[in-house]
């Protein structure tokens, strides 16, 4: 191999950092609340240098939306239970499951302030997984992906938000409920 040759290991140093500056992002909300995180801790904790993290990012706020989009993975299975009321009502379970968890809401919180006047990856996924259900069941479908974000994603939003204590066990099936009502 040639001295100017560089090989690229599968995932890499990049994968490492990110996974690390993931795990110290969620301890460090955890530990000491979204508001008191700062990157040079988080670089500290990750064990990065923080220019790696600003290369990367380019400010907090952009981090925190980037890792509180990545703990809601959409590349995991969409529900296909037969019907689309079925398959709303378990994802949107999964949905408030996550954000039941004080870390995952800290990170949604710190994403919502950086979205700004653009959509968050956040709501992009979700709105690209309802798309999919509702795709799925074609003109049998009585609503729309946006009907569903302005319907049961964004109720779901803003108790995490503001209203935490709210999110139970009933939450994603009352909204499915009120979704349907009247179709």
């Amino acid at each position: 191999m040639s001295t100017n040759t560089v090989q690229k290991r599968p995932g890499g140093r990049s994968a490492a950092v990110l996974n690390s500056v993931k795990i110290a992002v969620e301890e460090l909300v955890q530990e000491k609340g979204r508001e008191r995180v700062t990157i040079p801790m988080v670089a500290e904790r990750a064990g990065v240098n923080p220019t790696s993290v600003y290369r990367r990012w380019g400010d907090l706020q952009t981090m925190i939306n980037d890792i509180a989009t990545y703990r809601l993975d959409p590349a995991r299975p969409i529900p296909e239970l037969g019907s689309l009321k079925a398959d709303l009502t378990q994802w949107a379970r999964e949905i408030v499951e996550h954000y039941r968890n004080p870390t995952n809401a800290a990170l949604l919180r710190g994403g919502a302030a950086s979205a700004g006047e653009t959509e968050s990856d956040c709501t992009r996924n979700r709105r690209a997984e309802a798309g999919m259900m509702v795709e799925r069941y074609g003109d049998a479908s009585p609503i729309t992906p946006d009907e569903v974000l302005d319907h049961l994603v964004a109720p779901i939003i803003y108790r995490v938000i503001f209203l935490p204590w709210t999110l139970d066990e009933t939450t994603a099936e009352s909204l499915v409920d009120v979704l349907f009502s009247g179709r």
